[in-house]
């Protein structure tokens, strides 16, 4: 499946058992030149009361991540299709935390709404230079480092999104890195996004683009709902509110989350 260009191979859990996967595995299904290819491999599979479904999301490296925005649309629709939970409205149970999310008419699409986060703050010790003006950490159920630029493609990315990932001001594990610039229409903006485990530019990230859209709503450029145009040029969009000046809620994620084949794995 894919979202905005962030994709997924999705395995129903109903038929194995996420602990008898090996990272050497996943990363092999994940690897693009010898694997199916993708961002990342997502297990799907019943939650804890009716109507409740499981997402256990691993970046393509094998490494285990708490959540990820465009594997949860892509979830939400997945789990519709299969009559695992109802599209109207469903719970989304994560390493981070339950969601409630749902499948849209449009058959290519998906709602998440996420847990209120903390304001995103300024990074102590952490340089940011030419051409990047500013930069704020995030936490929307990973780290998420969002830095201003007047135009995103103007940064060598692989290079500069590897160095702040690993930024020891951001602790041990790191951070993904967005990089955002004004876009072409009021209330929309660019973002190009490195992003650990994966350890390269993805296409899109979903709770990137929350943590963007709140951070440039913090620093007055922006405003909220926001549009992001994400790096396959595909949109995401991104509803909140400040609650006060410590904390954002009602946060809505809205983007693609469309099924491009399906298969066996052997």
């Amino acid at each position: 499946m894919t979202g905005s260009g962030n994709d997924f191979v999705m395995v129903d859990a109903r038929h194995t058992d996420p602990s008898e996967w090996t990272a050497a595995e996943i990363q092999a299904v994940c690897g693009r030149a010898t694997g199916v290819g993708a961002d990342g491999l997502v297990f799907l599979g019943p939650g804890a009361e009716p109507g409740y479904v499981r997402m256990i999301y691993h970046n393509s490296d094998g490494s285990r991540a708490a959540m990820c925005g465009n594997a949860a649309l892509c979830t939400t629709r997945l789990a519709a299709h299969l009559g695992m939970a109802p599209g109207r409205g469903m719970h989304l149970e994560t390493d981070a935390g339950t969601y409630e999310s749902r499948a849209t008419g449009d058959l290519a699409r998906a709602e998440l709404h996420l847990a209120p986060i903390e304001a995103p703050r300024e990074v102590q010790g952490l340089g940011v230079k030419d051409p990047e003006r500013r930069a704020a950490l995030a936490t929307v159920g990973v780290p998420h480092l969002v830095v201003l630029l007047d135009d995103v493609d103007r940064i060598p990315l692989e290079e500069r999104g590897r160095a702040l990932r690993h930024d020891p001001t951001l602790g041990s594990a790191g951070a993904n890195v967005n990089f955002v610039s004004p876009g072409s229409n009021t209330g929309e903006w660019r973002m190009r996004t490195y992003e650990r485990g994966v350890e390269a530019e993805t296409l899109a990230c979903g709770t990137g683009a929350v943590a963007a859209a709140c951070t440039l709503d913090l620093w007055k450029i922006g405003t909220l709902p926001a549009r992001i145009i994400t790096r396959s040029g595909l949109p995401l969009e991104v509803r909140a509110r400040r609650l006060h000046s410590d904390e954002y809620g009602d946060i809505w994620l809205a983007g693609e989350a469309r099924m491009v084949f399906r298969g066996v794995l052997t």
